[in-house]
């Protein structure tokens, strides 16, 4: 199956000025298994909202560092030549620009991702 099947992968902000957003309400209505949606652009970062289960492939963004929260559920973080890093909810962590590394996520786990507005969330 190629990334294109496996992820749904939404680029285009969702949301602009001045809107709110609810994301239970997202996470309620979403029945896919991996799933990211740009919720806005703020100056020049993108906030993502991620919902997950399952792997992601191994990436690295080489000009862009990106910030995991997770909301809700449980998320490794495997980090190429470092130990695997598990966040659960309201803990965060930074990846920088150039470190190869891959999501997982056993559970269902609902997160938020910020990062440059340049960075293709399939990598680099």
């Amino acid at each position: 199956m190629n990334s294109e099947q496996k992820y749904n992968i939404n680029l285009d902000a969702k949301f602009g000025f001045l809107k709110l957003i609810d994301i239970p309400a997202m996470v309620e209505a979403c029945r896919e298994k991996w799933f990211n949606q740009t919720l806005c652009r703020v100056n020049d970062c993108v906030i993502r909202l991620g919902i997950v289960k399952g792997e992601f492939h191994w990436h690295r963004h080489d000009n862009e560092d990106e910030f995991f929260l997770v909301l809700a559920g449980k998320l490794h973080l495997d980090i190429e030549n470092a130990e695997s890093v598990t966040l659960l909810p309201h803990q965060g962590y930074t990846v920088p620009k150039g470190v190869k590394h891959m999501p997982r996520a056993p559970e269902r786990t609902v997160m938020v991702m910020i990062e440059g507005a340049g960075v293709n969330p399939t990598g680099d």
